[in-house]
């Protein structure tokens, strides 16, 4: 094909799912301004590729891309996010505890948008990006296993335990009860 059919293919195909793309993205780097360079990059590299691109979805397979593009620059950017993926089925244990200096407000609310945000932000990779691709991409569970490159049960099994960590995460009681400091405390004892 010469460059400019190329070209059309890719316009077609795949920038159809550039939202799609920018979504998994955000939620792998957790950062828009990195989330837009590595969508970029993986862009330039679907473009490179989009001859290779036959009977399957577009869509997968740019998600795929940008998957490979995602852990490219975070194993560069953020290579202590990387250890994260050795042995998914116990990174949950490295969820980072609520913080502590959250008012009261948002400590008693119910999960909003926010709160939900950011228990997604705090699972681990290989959980985040199975319940984004799910979830909000919903995407079928073969789909999924072909952008992770891991078996169907596997995605089942990460997706269970996403969900797990989220229902957790979002159930009133996981929160920490915050308590006024009393005036006494917030002076300091200068005795």
């Amino acid at each position: 094909m010469s460059d400019d059919e190329n070209r059309r293919r890719f316009e077609a195909l795949a920038m159809p799912h550039l939202d799609a793309a920018y979504n998994l993205a955000r939620w792998l780097t957790r950062n828009d301004h990195d989330a837009q360079d590595v969508v970029q990059e993986a862009l330039m590299r679907a473009l490179r590729y989009i001859g290779g691109l036959r009977g399957e979805g577009a869509r997968a397979w740019l998600l795929q891309i940008v998957r490979h593009t995602c852990y490219s620059w975070l194993r560069e950017n953020r290579p202590a996010e990387q250890a994260l993926q050795g042995d998914p089925e116990d990174a949950w244990q490295e969820i980072a505890a609520p913080s502590a200096d959250e008012p009261l407000s948002v400590a008693l609310r119910k999960a909003d948008s926010a709160q939900l945000n950011a228990a997604i932000a705090a699972l681990p990779i290989p959980f985040r990006e199975v319940l984004v691709l799910r979830e909000l991409e919903d995407l079928s569970y073969a789909d999924i296993a072909r952008i992770a490159e891991i078996p169907i049960g596997t995605v089942m099994s990460r997706l269970a335990r996403a969900r797990g960590l989220m229902r957790t995460a979002l159930t009133p009681g996981a929160r920490p009860v915050l308590r006024p400091v009393p005036r006494s405390a917030q002076s300091g004892s200068s005795s």
